[in-house]
């Protein structure tokens, strides 16, 4: 059976928009997962993250800052097991940002491996790379604005 997987992320002292730039723009997402990755920033282009034969798919939907919507599959997933559907809401608050992640079709094996990859190849590297990209301190407050 299939399963979904939901994920609300806050970045504090970080616009929506950011997290959408470093999300879409292969380099930056390359730094930020630290790994290569290319993504195409338009509707039906290919993307793969973690080498051409880690995670792979196809954008199925742009909102430009806002949202990603992306078929989605790891290299190692069997023949015939159907694609996953991902969707990433860029949004605004108080303090920062959040992004809201539904990852739906997951392989029910594969379930607890993929929840705790977005956490841990995912948002725990980008929190690192925006404090080091953008000195935003271990609260994950703004300390100083970067050069």
């Amino acid at each position: 059976m299939a399963r979904i997987i939901r994920q609300k992320v806050k970045f504090k002292g970080v616009l929506p928009e950011g997290l959408f730039d470093i999300y879409m723009d292969s380099k930056k997402h390359s730094a930020a997962v630290d790994s290569s990755a290319s993504i195409s920033k338009k509707v039906g282009g290919n993307f793969w993250v973690f080498g051409k034969n880690g995670l792979q798919g196809k954008n199925l939907k742009i909102v430009p800052k806002k949202m990603v919507v992306q078929s989605w599959r790891a290299g190692d997933w069997k023949a015939g097991v159907l694609d996953s559907i991902l969707t990433i809401i860029f949004q605004k608050t108080r303090d920062g940002a959040v992004i809201e992640l539904v990852h739906v079709n997951i392989p029910d094996d594969l379930y607890k491996e993929i929840n705790t990859g977005w956490k841990e190849y995912y948002w725990q590297p980008w929190k690192k790379y925006l404090r080091e990209k953008n000195n935003i301190g271990e609260s994950g407050r703004l300390m100083k604005a970067s050069k």
